[in-house]
């Protein structure tokens, strides 16, 4: 790369890591509103955020994100309940994620698409662990918009088709062949993820959260004496290997063709 070049790509870094950082960290504080109310049936919209314990409404300059929760010591102001410190995690965590994600893909319609997957994805995977369900919210609307968006994506219509096919139709196979094995909610969590990323990567995150949630499961049994009884739920292993394709994805693959090659 030219000098010139850094010149150009250098203040888009610096504008674009610490906005993306913001943007994260301020998705996270809704994605908290979702994960606490769709599960339960209630509107995301309307009320406004509000203390779970006194139902207080939350003042504006006590909302801002991973800044209130800490300057507040995670209590509210009004009744001192206790807000869990998830919510300053969930925050902090979609805003890394997300300027991982805009850090890697730039200014582009791709990071826009991939955002909104690990977004979904965050929301899924917590409230999979809180309540055992993974939302059709989620899991139809991604595979609504990935199929809807394909055409102006790079791996077109055919292979965001194939993608959901291909995630929902193994893990509904293995549903047949193991029934209680394997959720509903997995099985179309799979098909959006898989009309997003296409085939390629589908393929991979499949491979990937697999080997992840084994490894979860053997974990597990170690920690309960050998115990098979706790049930583990795998949407959270599928969203750690979706989100392993979109940041990873691409050179893992390649490194495997030149394996395969050589």
């Amino acid at each position: 790369m030219e000098s010139g070049e850094y010149l150009m790509a250098d203040p888009i870094v610096y504008i674009l890591q610490p906005v993306s950082f913001i943007l994260g960290a301020c998705v996270g504080s809704f994605l908290n509103v979702v994960i606490h109310r769709l599960p339960n049936n209630q509107s995301i919209v309307s009320p406004g955020s509000h203390c779970p314990d006194c139902g207080s409404p939350i003042k504006a300059y006590d909302n801002i994100p991973l800044i209130s929760w800490v300057a507040l010591w995670g209590l509210c102001r009004d009744c001192g309940a206790v807000i869990s410190a998830r919510y300053f995690i969930i925050e902090l965590f979609t805003a890394i994620l997300t300027m991982a994600i805009a850090g890697k893909y730039g200014v582009s319609l791709q990071t826009l698409v991939y955002l909104g997957l690990a977004w979904s994805l965050v929301a899924a995977t917590v409230i999979d662990i809180s309540y055992q369900i993974i939302p059709d919210e989620i899991s139809i609307g991604l595979l609504a918009v990935g199929l809807a968006i394909s055409p102006f994506m790079a791996i077109g219509f055919t292979s965001a088709s194939f993608g959901a096919l291909l995630g929902g139709g193994i893990f509904f196979t293995l549903a047949i062949i193991y029934p209680g094995g394997m959720g509903g909610g997995d099985i179309k969590l799979m098909a959006g993820i898989g009309s997003i990323l296409g085939w390629k990567m589908t393929l991979l995150t499949i491979i990937a959260g697999t080997t992840l949630g084994a490894a979860g499961g053997l974990l597990l049994m170690a920690l309960t004496g050998g115990s098979r009884k706790t049930r583990i739920p795998f949407g959270p292993f599928l969203a750690a290997g979706a989100i392993i394709s979109i940041l990873w994805g691409a050179d893992i693959i390649s490194a495997y063709l030149r394996s395969m090659g050589g």
